[in-house]
């Protein structure tokens, strides 16, 4: 039942990015993305260059990753530029590898793993049975549909954690779980990944895996229908030449995406203005 309604909601979001379609419109570009911090930044960047420097009008649409990827196979958005690979988002880049192009990564360096503050004395996944009443038998996770989920589930069963459950949420809803337990001095572990802000904010550190279930370090990549280059080349180019200089300069527009009253796409556009220089090796 849980995984009818699961493909219900999906198609739900694929249906909301679909009509009416302007995936070959030449000034509309469309964007899927995933409300993950990392993802809010990259994707409000490709907004501001495409409008404030190219002329476009782009529109970003948030969705689930599953419908994310189903939604640039399809061809009803144009491009999405949070693809972890190779572990994360293999199954999904399974299902639509002919439909679409991948444009490599924009930032290496990508982890994913489960964190806890380093205060906490457990350092490996492998001992987390012996202290589950300490984490009040709870890894606190973010939405259902990630491919971090997935492989936190595999996680629990190759490591034989049957004291534990996996909690669903979101990005939001796991920091502010964290911020809370750190603030009180609590045990918690969380669903984690790099780059993130949090890791700027908090003293955390990554619990060994030597399984390698939740895997290695992996690459953020741009995805682009099929199509694309032939109906709208300077997008194309765009995308394709689009990388982040390293990890730290996602993380830093990720900070500021994080102040009160913070506007992404209004920081997205100042990051635009302090890096012309590098702007324009992505437009030549």
């Amino acid at each position: 039942m849980k995984k009818f309604i699961t493909l219900i909601i999906a198609a739900l979001l694929v249906a909301a990015v679909a009509a009416p379609s302007f995936a070959g419109d030449k000034k509309k570009v469309k964007l899927a993305y995933v409300e993950w911090d990392c993802a809010t930044a990259t994707t409000n960047v490709l907004k501001a260059v495409l409008e404030e420097r190219m002329g476009y009008e782009c529109e970003i649409i948030p969705v689930a990753a599953a419908a994310m990827w189903q939604a640039v196979g399809s061809g009803d958005v144009d491009a999405m530029a949070t693809a972890w690979l190779p572990v994360t988002h293999a199954d999904y880049l399974k299902r639509v590898n002919k439909d679409v192009v991948n444009l490599g990564p924009i930032v290496s360096g990508a982890k994913l793993g489960w964190a806890v503050p380093k205060y906490v004395t457990v350092n490996s996944i492998a001992d987390l049975n012996k202290y589950a009443d300490k984490f009040d038998d709870k890894i606190i996770g973010i939405d259902p549909g990630a491919g971090l989920m997935k492989l936190s589930e595999d996680a629990i069963e190759k490591y034989g954690l049957d004291k534990f459950e996996l909690m669903e949420g979101s990005g939001a809803t796991m920091t502010a779980a964290l911020s809370d337990a750190i603030k009180k001095n609590e045990w918690i572990v969380v669903t984690a990944w790099s780059p993130h802000w949090m890791f700027g904010r908090w003293d955390l550190k990554y619990l060994n895996d030597p399984k390698k279930v939740l895997g290695e370090e992996e690459t953020i990549n741009t995805i682009v229908r099929k199509g694309l280059k032939a109906d709208m080349p300077e997008v194309y180019a765009f995308l394709d030449k689009f990388s982040w200089k390293d990890a730290g300069q996602l993380q830093m527009v990720m900070a500021w995406n994080q102040d009160k009253g913070a506007d992404p796409y209004e920081n997205a556009k100042r990051f635009i203005r302090e890096n012309k220089a590098q702007v324009d090796t992505w437009l030549k």
